[in-house]
């Protein structure tokens, strides 16, 4: 406590010697009142046990805050070495889904003295930045950018059934094209990839058509009940995949409706030709009907002529 006063007392002398001997006598009065004041103030709460140095967190809210920020320190590494290629949902899950229980755990807790206390308050919304609210609305951004529900169950405890179907032809399409490029004998050129379009047709074929399926279920809102793009990493997925495909193998993939493609264009395009050529057939024969009475009219007329006059 004596430094406490001793403190106090130059602080008086400072007053003093800056109000100088100019100054009022009211004035150096009302000083030395309210330093006198606040000394008085001081030593009730030095009686009342209150350290020197105050501590900003109870130990409940100091530990919560400690769990939040191992959390996103685990998120955030998983994000980074997942972000090529891209396997967010399928490796981030279990961290984001414990970083959403550690940010409950302080939105709901309460400190151990008082209500005044609580750790919501003391961690959330003591001051502008809010550095706990930022870093959670960025991992809820992302999440819901990369529309990682539509990968997952209802229940966010795993991958859906059709995104496990997806990744297993996947990985089966990239399988085959390692394993045909590595049967290629050294003959063959570089950019010469035949064995490959033609041995993993099928398998691209199947990906393909589901990726397709996925696409037409998730605008209806499929298994994981969002409407919205397909995850990105079932998306990363099919655009590595079709550029391996069709850019680098140069495979196309035949369409399956060609010949009723064919057929049509062949009867639109020969539509004309049959239009005009019977409309001219049926123009000819008509002239013929009109014609072939005035020949025999005329033949008759030059009959009664020769009669009349024979």
């Amino acid at each position: 406590m004596a430094p406490l006063r001793c403190l106090m007392r130059l602080l008086l002398l400072v007053l003093v010697f800056a109000l100088g001997p100019a100054a009022g006598l009211r004035r150096r009065l009302l000083a030395l009142q309210s330093l006198v004041e606040a000394e008085e103030l001081a030593e009730e709460l030095w009686g009342a046990g209150l350290p020197g140095d105050l501590p900003e967190l109870e130990p409940e809210c100091r530990r919560l805050l400690a769990a939040f920020a191992e959390g996103s320190a685990a998120l955030t590494d998983c994000l980074g070495r997942r972000a090529r290629p891209v396997r967010l949902c399928q490796a981030c899950n279990l961290q984001y889904r414990h970083l959403l229980a550690q940010y409950g755990n302080i939105a709901r807790a309460v400190g151990n003295s008082s209500e005044s206390h609580n750790c919501a308050k003391s961690i959330l919304t003591s001051d502008r930045l809010q550095i706990v609210v930022t870093l959670s609305e960025f991992f809820n951004e992302t999440w819901e950018a990369a529309n990682c529900a539509n990968c997952l169950k209802n229940s966010s405890e795993g991958l859906s059934n059709s995104t496990v179907v997806f990744l297993d032809l996947f990985n089966k399409s990239l399988t085959c094209f390692e394993h045909n490029l590595q049967g290629q004998t050294i003959y063959v050129s570089p950019n010469n990839y035949t064995e490959v379009c033609k041995n993993c047709n099928e398998t691209y074929r199947m990906l393909n058509d589901l990726y397709n399926n996925l696409q037409r279920m998730n605008s209806q809102g499929g298994e994981s009940g969002h409407s919205a793009h397909l995850c990105i990493d079932v998306e990363d997925a099919m655009n590595i995949t079709r550029k391996l495909w069709s850019r680098t193998f140069n495979c196309s993939l035949p369409c399956s409706d060609t010949v009723p493609v064919i057929a049509v264009s062949s009867f639109i395009l020969f539509l004309p030709i049959v239009f005009y050529l019977s409309s001219f057939l049926h123009s000819k024969q008509k002239k013929r009907i009109l014609i072939l009475p005035k020949r025999i009219q005329s033949n008759a007329s030059l009959v009664n002529i020769q009669e009349k006059y024979s």
